[in-house]
């Protein structure tokens, strides 16, 4: 029951505002003095953080958050979406088409929800408005695009999460794929059928820009826009995939890709690359402080038999695998109201994967870890994105015109939460939907010479 007061102390007060590593590491401090059992597993602290500060899975997140903050700061981000506009703007709900395919792409190259939905917040929402379209289908599409960053790899989230659920990270990328395309697709055939059966909430492109970019000017600005981080991003996930660099070595080609673009482009100087530096920096010593804090949470939750007695919960009321599955991720998705991803993937997935691993009488494996951790991925995305607490909304309401009203993007959500909960139950109930790729791979690679 310690052990129980202590996770109800740490959620207390990181809702009153406490700030999250400090909260961590102080709750983690004044329960191991006060008890009898704590000291003795805060001796195990300094191995403990040498062991994150040399993890080489870890060295990725600030290579890839590097190379997301760079091709948005230089500006290739908001080319890109423009660009995709007049590729799509001759249909009707172009734009909108538009913005989901940037903000998989954005997706595959920051992985950064906040970055990515402020920034086509900023470019796309007015523009999306100005045209006519309806401000529900504007916002929802917005939301839930640059939420893709949450599941699409390389995802900082998946990053994590491999590292917490001690699973091979290009596993966890290869799984998570297909969930993400299945996602893009299934936004993308919501915005047809809505531009079908209300041809008013997602008209195509003014004629006369449609005539300004065509032929020549449109293959030229395609070719210098679209092409490249494109190929970035290809060759990042294709080296993971192919088996040619790990996720770390992929991401270290990543940084050098999006430096070597901002280089092409001409937007390289030392401004730039003073606010690149100073963002990676600020992040990266955020996730790092804040695994450092979990680390010490865990221990003395684990010292004060926290995890035996959620064990013997489960095993009391008889949940057992499905059940508890549904229990934790009913945990996490509400958590996901309050606190962010880094938060609740170190302080309750290290406390429900081993007791997954119970539930299922100690027989998982590790690519029943990388399903659980492509669930947990979906899970949090969606609520994200759920009112009123959805923290994609707060990022899309802080830069949105002042006419958008709270109504208008709990209302135009609404139908990508659906899209969402459809996939995150297609996965559950059929793990092969994340499951196959990287079975296949694993096929190929075994088959090769």
């Amino acid at each position: 029951m310690i052990a129980m007061t202590m996770f109800l102390a740490l959620f207390v007060l990181l809702l009153v505002g406490f700030p999250v590593a400090f909260t961590l590491g102080g709750v983690a401090m004044v329960f191991s003095f006060f008890t009898d059992y704590g000291l003795g597993a805060l001796a195990s602290m300094p191995s403990r953080t040498w062991g994150i500060m040399e993890n080489y899975i870890l060295l990725a997140v600030p290579l890839f958050v590097y190379m997301g903050v760079m091709l948005e700061k230089s500006g290739l981000a908001e080319e890109l979406l423009e660009t995709m506009a007049l590729l799509f703007g001759r249909l009707r709900g172009g734009m909108a088409i538009s913005v989901v395919v940037v903000g998989a792409l954005l997706a595959a190259s920051t992985g950064i929800v906040g970055a990515t939905v402020v920034t086509m917040g900023l470019l796309s929402l007015p523009t999306m408005l100005k045209r006519g379209y309806d401000v529900r289908l504007a916002c929802g599409t917005i939301a839930a695009s640059g939420t893709l960053g949450q599941v699409i790899p390389p995802s900082i989230v998946l990053i994590l999460l491999a590292s917490v659920l001690d699973v091979d990270p290009g596993a966890m990328f290869m799984a998570a794929t297909v969930p993400g395309l299945l996602l893009v697709a299934l936004y993308l055939l919501w915005i047809v059928i809505v531009a079908v059966i209300r041809p008013k909430a997602a008209p195509s492109m003014p004629r006369e820009m449609r005539e300004v970019f065509r032929g020549k000017v449109l293959v030229k600005q395609v070719c210098r826009t679209f092409v490249p981080p494109l190929l970035l991003i290809v060759t990042v996930l294709g080296s993971i995939f192919a088996g040619v660099a790990t996720p770390t070595e992929a991401a270290g080609v990543g940084a050098c890709g999006a430096t070597l673009l901002t280089v092409l482009h001409r937007r390289l100087n030392l401004a730039t690359l003073r606010a690149v530096m100073r963002q990676t920096t600020h992040l990266t010593t955020m996730v790092f402080i804040i695994l450092i804090g979990a680390g010490a949470f865990s221990l003395v939750f684990s010292e004060l038999n926290g995890d035996d007695y959620l064990a013997g919960i489960i095993t009391h009321f008889d949940l057992g695998p499905t059940g508890f599955l549904l229990m934790a991720m009913l945990v996490i998705f509400i958590a996901g109201f309050f606190i962010d991803f880094i938060e609740i993937t170190f302080i309750i997935v290290p406390v429900v994967a081993p007791l997954f691993e119970k539930a299922y009488g100690g027989g998982a494996s590790e690519l029943l870890f990388v399903w659980l951790g492509v669930v947990i991925a979906l899970n949090l995305q969606t609520s994200f994105l759920t009112p009123p607490f959805g923290f994609s909304l707060f990022y899309l309401k802080g830069v949105a015109p002042p006419e958008v009203r709270t109504t208008d993007l709990y209302r135009g959500i609404l139908p990508f939460i659906i899209i969402q909960l459809v996939v995150l139950a297609a996965v559950i109930i059929w793990p092969d939907i994340a499951m196959w790729f990287p079975r296949q791979i694993a096929a190929a690679a075994a088959g090769a010479p």
